[in-house]
């Protein structure tokens, strides 16, 4: 079995796989737990070795670990956590035998993000040609893969709960509001916190839209948009702009990379 973190900004997503004789991967279970950097890997075992004991696997059953990092005060940590209770030392994405396998066509690759990198890597694996993939995280990454798997760029805007938290923030009055998609299609609101509900969400939804609109236009072929994280499917409704969501995207990058690491 493999064993997968993602540590995103937010939340670390430890994730088991069972890989497969034929080259495919299936996904065992997946968990999830609030990011601190301070989190010891004592810590991180006395939750994890629960988890992997209700699933009833023994930590003997796994053979190899990766992880996918954009917080690198958390990684000590957690590579203490895999030599100390698995005995294994882990590969980290990016890195050696797990460097990515694809072109990194931007002016300063070594910044592209892990988690970014794995989209990149298991969309073009998933879905081939031309690519907008979006991923609706902490901050809402677009990137544009081509045809060849190549990493040819993208932006980055801040995610809808940054916005909405930067919106309650610097406002004396404006109440706090769940992120949900409005009752109606309607973009004039009749009471404050419907019109924070329409500004919010129905204007996220025209930036999107916008955005990818100007990234089709720029990239002059037809492009699949493959939306991945865990608002997409919040906005999969409110769109047809999207011609895949795909929740597992990220763990998909981290299993076909450790394939590779593994060869």
């Amino acid at each position: 079995m493999l064993l997968g973190a993602d540590v995103g900004n937010t939340n670390v997503v430890f994730a088991l796989f069972d890989l497969n004789p034929d080259g495919t991967h299936t996904t065992r279970a997946r968990w999830r737990i609030a990011t601190d950097p301070r989190r010891t890997g004592d810590e991180y075992a006395v939750w994890l070795l629960q988890l992997l004991k209700i699933e009833g696997v023994d930590r003997s059953e796994i053979a190899h670990v990766i992880v996918a990092s954009v917080v690198p005060r958390a990684d000590h940590n957690l590579t203490v956590l895999c030599q100390k209770y698995f005995g294994i030392t882990p590969v980290f994405a990016g890195q050696g035998k797990a460097a990515w396998p694809f072109a990194l066509d931007v002016d300063q690759p070594s910044s592209l993000g892990a988690d970014r990198a794995l989209n990149i890597l298991a969309a073009h694996h998933k879905y081939g040609g031309d690519l907008i993939v979006v991923d609706f995280g902490t901050a809402t990454k677009f990137e544009m893969v081509d045809f060849t798997g190549a990493y040819k760029g993208g932006s980055i805007a801040p995610g809808i709960n940054l916005s909405l938290d930067a919106l309650v923030g610097k406002t004396a009055k404006l109440p706090r509001i769940a992120i949900r998609a409005p009752e109606s299609r309607s973009v004039i609101g009749r009471n404050t916190e419907d019109q924070m509900l329409i500004g919010v969400f129905w204007g996220y939804v025209a930036m999107m839209e916008g955005l990818i609109a100007r990234m089709q236009a720029e990239i002059g072929r037809p492009a699949k948009v493959v939306a991945t994280g865990g608002l997409a499917i919040l906005f999969d409704d409110a769109t047809e702009i999207f011609d895949h969501v795909d929740a597992d995207l990220t763990l998909d990058g981290l299993a076909i990379l450790a394939r590779q690491a593994l060869a």
